[in-house]
């Protein structure tokens, strides 16, 4: 008989079959047993009458621990009452029996869950955050390859910054000098656009900015694309379609996991391009009449992302942010020079900023005095400069970070919970 996955155990109806996994809870009322059991696909509940089983089946069932491994042989039914299938179970065939389980029913406190991050793993909760972080990766591979995007991997050790160097990891390279661990794979895969057209990248990058909010990893993954003849405008239009798809297979893809989540669907069934746009001075006067502080120069803090968030049921894009409070990469706006083609989404909910990008300088001329304006090493980026001189275009690029995206998408409020495991500036265990 060969053994099923729970997540096909419904063609298996009034049939045997064999579910290998693990009892992640369990209850005894009198002469009956239930068995929560979990493989990797999903969760089944195993019922054990006491009657139907050998005597030492029974007693094994009573005393299996929490987390122990068993391959389960039953009789596939459907629940009297609720929607859902259980096992009729013949036989329990242990594959290891578990040591006390530290993470019990009670309530744990954020360090010890964190501690035991791969023990915690495997609870409901964290199990669906990281099924739907599986969708949402290859969601965005589907989308991005069905418009004219392939992937091209930059490297993760770099000979320079992409936005200065306060909020690098900085190493020795051989004998080659000081090396960092990359922040964002862009200016790399801007040099692929050349002979592709379309490309994106996806992999960890690092930030060593001393940050402990709810929003910030120093190790996190991010996907970047960019785009040849893409200017600011199109530029919106792509990273909007790309997330209402992502959203849309999430919905599609991730009920059960959502429900465990218990995450309201209601507003995610209304991410649909287009989104909303407002320029940054636009959103600096609404933020006024809101109470924020904010200056006509600032940057757009956490509390202001969530407080102009707060009346929006859709994604916002806020625009032509002053350029002096942005990267030397991006390109200024025509119409006004003193303002950069560029845009942040902010999602709502409070969730804030998921997606940075910008029409890139296309001019070798203007792009070398923004290095030498920014107090970058010009040398490091000879290479990039290169790509102005040998056919440069018009071209845009975005870059979305995927714990965040996954964040606001499960309805998590810390982003520590969305990726295997979590790196801060006061944790690196385990």
């Amino acid at each position: 008989m060969k053994p099923t996955f729970i997540s096909e155990i419904a063609h298996h109806l009034d049939k045997r079959t064999i579910v290998r996994g693990w009892v992640y809870n369990k209850r005894f009322s009198g002469k009956i047993g239930f068995l929560q059991i979990r493989d990797g696909t999903g969760f089944i509940q195993g019922v054990v009458v006491q009657k139907d089983i050998p005597e030492a089946m029974w007693e094994l069932a009573n005393k299996i621990t929490l987390e122990s491994s068993a391959i389960i042989e039953g009789t596939v039914t459907k629940h009297p009452r609720n929607d859902v299938y259980e096992l009729q179970v013949s036989n329990i065939k242990l594959v290891q029996m578990a040591e006390e389980y530290p993470i019990g029913k009670k309530e744990h406190g954020p360090d010890f869950l964190l501690d035991n991050r791969h023990l915690w793993l495997r609870s409901s909760k964290q199990w669906a955050i990281q099924r739907i972080r599986n969708t949402i990766i290859n969601a965005t591979y589907e989308h991005l390859n069905s418009t004219g995007f392939i992937k091209i991997d930059s490297p993760i050790l770099t000979p320079a910054a992409c936005e200065g160097t306060t909020t690098l990891f900085e190493l020795e390279y051989f004998d080659l000098g000081k090396a960092y661990l990359s922040q964002s794979g862009q200016l790399y895969i801007e040099a692929a656009i050349m002979s592709h057209g379309r490309v994106f990248d996806f992999g960890p990058v690092f930030r060593a900015e001393k940050s402990k909010t709810r929003r910030h990893l120093t190790e996190f993954w991010m996907m970047d694309a960019e785009a040849a003849f893409v200017e600011h405008d199109e530029n919106l239009k792509i990273q909007e379609n790309l997330v209402s798809f992502i959203v849309e297979s999430v919905l599609k893809k991730n009920q059960a996991e959502l429900k465990i989540l218990e995450r309201d669907i209601k507003p995610l069934e209304k991410i649909k391009a287009p989104f909303y746009r407002m320029t940054h001075a636009e959103a600096v006067a609404k933020l006024h009449k809101l109470g924020s502080d904010i200056k006509e120069d600032d940057d757009l803090g956490g509390d202001d992302e969530t407080l102009i968030m707060q009346d929006l049921d859709k994604p916002l894009f806020v625009e032509k942010y002053p350029a002096k409070v942005k990267a030397f990469y991006m390109k200024r706006d025509p119409a006004n020079p003193e303002l950069a083609l560029c845009a942040d989404l902010l999602a709502p909910e409070g969730f804030g900023e998921i997606i940075g990008g910008s029409q890139r300088e296309d001019d070798y001329n203007v792009l070398l005095n923004r290095i030498k304006e920014h107090n970058l090493p010009v040398k490091a980026f000879d290479w990039y400069l290169d790509l102005r001189k040998y056919g440069s275009v018009p071209h845009s690029g975005f870059g979305y970070g995927l714990e965040r995206l996954t964040g606001w998408i499960c309805g998590t409020p810390h982003i520590r919970e969305t990726i295997p495991f979590p790196r801060l500036i006061n944790r690196l265990y385990p």
